[in-house]
């Protein structure tokens, strides 16, 4: 039987209740929340038959190993079903795919908070590779802030192959780099209403060379500043909202 492992912060405990009650095994919830927001999450967890204790909330803050973002609520939950493969995620797909592509995120809250800026703006499906990226443990799992129960995630062996199958597919993969020549206010809507990837690497490294290379355009965020780079967790949310307003102005 697969190990248990805790799930941290109201947001993604409600989340994992609500997509995938089945997997959560008893919740602690601090003694000292007696508010609304506790109490709903107690009535919901009842609804599915899921136990939740009473504790101290310095028993909490042991769980966490001194995290004290836990809000006062910790599950335990065994691990939530994933998607397969790239044929899956787009089979899975109700309208123009979406996708974003995380190259060698190594930092478990800037990939939940990229998570968490997919699921605000229509991200079908999250792809990332197995090796040379962040865990999806608690820490990313408290960034998304519930987005990684909502958000399908595809762990790649092969990250070049599964752009290769997104692109025969139809889909346009999009590169967010600062050494592009064109920037994002250079990319004409409609090309955004089209099935499409962003591809995003770690923030100073950039995408990989082989990942840049399967990339059918590249792009730059314009920057006025003087910072030369944003937190990839940023980019991304710059970069899907690009794409979400132009096809929210498409259906207008």
């Amino acid at each position: 039987m697969p190990a248990l492992s805790p799930l941290i912060g109201f947001h993604a405990v409600m989340a994992r209740i609500k997509r995938h009650g089945d997997t959560v095994d008893h919740i602690y919830v601090s003694s000292e929340r007696g508010d609304a927001r506790a109490r709903d999450l107690e009535t919901l967890a009842a609804k599915e038959g899921i136990t939740v204790h009473k504790v101290e909330r310095a028993r909490l803050d042991r769980i966490t190993k001194g995290d004290t973002r836990h809000q006062g609520v910790v599950a335990f939950v065994f691990p939530a079903p994933q998607v397969q493969s790239v044929a899956e995620v787009l089979e899975s797909i109700d309208g123009v795919p979406l996708v974003l592509i995380l190259d060698g995120i190594t930092d478990p809250h800037n990939l939940g908070a990229c998570v968490r800026s997919a699921d605000a703006f229509g991200v079908h499906a999250v792809i990332v590779p197995k090796d040379k990226s962040a865990a999806l443990n608690e820490a990313a799992a408290k960034a998304a802030s519930g987005a990684l129960e909502t958000v399908p995630i595809l762990s790649v062996t092969n990250l070049a192959r599964a752009l290769d199958e997104l692109k025969e597919a139809g889909v346009w993969i999009y590169g967010a780099a600062g050494e592009a020549t064109q920037n994002l206010h250079e990319i004409a809507p409609k090309q955004f209403c089209a099935p499409m990837a962003w591809a995003l690497g770690a923030e100073g490294a950039g995408l990989r060379r082989l990942t840049r290379d399967k990339c059918d355009v590249l792009v730059r965020i314009p920057m006025v500043g003087s910072v030369e780079s944003l937190n990839v967790s940023v980019a991304s949310g710059v970069c899907l909202y690009a794409s979400h307003s132009a096809r929210i102005a498409a259906v207008q």
